[in-house]
């Protein structure tokens, strides 16, 4: 498959020699991902460093360099515990609440970014997690494109295009066709972890493309059953995930 790379939880206080160390890597094979990028980070596992006054150019800077932006949530706050449509985690910053509360978060989110020269119409759900209400409000708060979901393409559903991110990365690199997304969170990286990444990159080169090219791919519509197939496997994901976790 084709692979494209995002990196979650961007924010001003993140842990920044491990982002820069990731850049370096993305760098050095041309790798452009896509961001995303908390408005007003109130997530104290995301405050590591000392802020970065610089924060909001390096994101204009790396505009230029054919990087990618998403609105990653608002606060980055689990305030619910349900799973919504893509129920990969069973936390939430938005399934479950009112409409007209999801809509408020998302616009002020999309004004913080917009107020230091950001725009964007691609958005990342904290968590994976988002309801009906959720795309309802996206669509009204501007929002065209959501990178969530699993598939080997790009698909529309309920007025918006969705770009899949892999259900399992070492079955993605043996498919010969199709595309995906490798989902990073350098934060939580450790050394194993970059060098696993740097001998992917280095052995799956060709397969790399930008985000900038994944968001050109053609659409599929999605029906009911793409849609069930899809809720399927995140349940089947997230009840593996956690019985990986009670066995450690």
């Amino acid at each position: 498959m084709n692979i494209s790379i995002r990196m979650d939880d961007i924010t001003p206080d993140m842990d920044w020699a491990k982002f820069l160390r990731f850049k370096e890597l993305c760098d050095l094979y041309q790798v452009k991902p896509l961001i995303g990028v908390v408005p007003e980070n109130q997530d104290a596992m995301l405050h590591i460093d000392e802020e970065r006054d610089d924060f909001w150019e390096c994101l204009l800077q790396l505009e230029k360099e054919g990087w990618v932006i998403a609105q990653h949530g608002y606060t980055h706050i689990y305030s619910t515990k349900k799973k919504g449509c893509f129920p990969l985690n069973a936390i939430s910053e938005y399934a479950g609440k009112p409409y007209e509360e999801q809509l408020a978060n998302l616009k002020k989110g999309k004004q913080i970014l917009e107020s230091h020269g950001i725009y964007t119409d691609i958005f990342m759900a904290p968590a994976h997690s988002y309801d009906k209400n959720t795309l309802k409000a996206l669509k009204e708060a501007g929002f065209r494109k959501m990178t969530d979901g699993f598939g080997d393409r790009p698909y529309e559903w309920k007025g918006l295009t969705f770009y899949p991110i892999s259900f399992k990365q070492s079955n993605s690199l043996k498919q010969e066709r199709g595309y995906t997304t490798f989902v990073i969170h350098a934060n939580t990286m450790n050394d194993k972890d970059f060098e696993r990444y740097e001998k992917l990159f280095a052995e799956h080169k060709d397969k790399l493309i930008s985000y900038q090219d994944y968001l050109k791919v053609n659409t599929e519509k999605r029906g009911v059953i793409g849609r069930v197939k899809e809720y399927l496997m995140a349940i089947s994901k997230y009840v593996l995930v956690r019985v990986n976790s009670l066995r450690k």
